[in-house]
């Protein structure tokens, strides 16, 4: 797997196990949300500055993004849009 396929895996898996969209994700980082999103398709190679930014409101460790995920993983399930998920 390349590895802006394995970045792309793990934010969107960190992102939606912390109950993140990617509206409140972006805007918590200061990031525009179709940026977020270009990311998680691994369509866009992002700076280190910005992965660290996205590390920091997720609460976890930059190198988490880094993880490869096991063979036959599931895609993590995405959360209904909007600025916060229902609780």
């Amino acid at each position: 797997m390349k590895a802006r396929r394995i970045v792309a895996w793990n934010l969107r898996k960190i992102r939606v196990e912390r109950g993140f969209t990617i509206e409140a994700l972006g805007g918590d980082a200061e990031v525009d949300s179709s940026m977020v999103a270009r990311i998680e398709r691994g369509t866009v190679n992002s700076s280190i500055d910005l992965l660290e930014r996205l590390a920091n409101v997720l609460k976890v460790r930059i190198v988490e993004f880094f993880v490869e995920p096991l063979p036959g993983a599931p895609q993590p399930k995405p959360l209904r849009g909007g600025r916060r998920p229902a609780k």
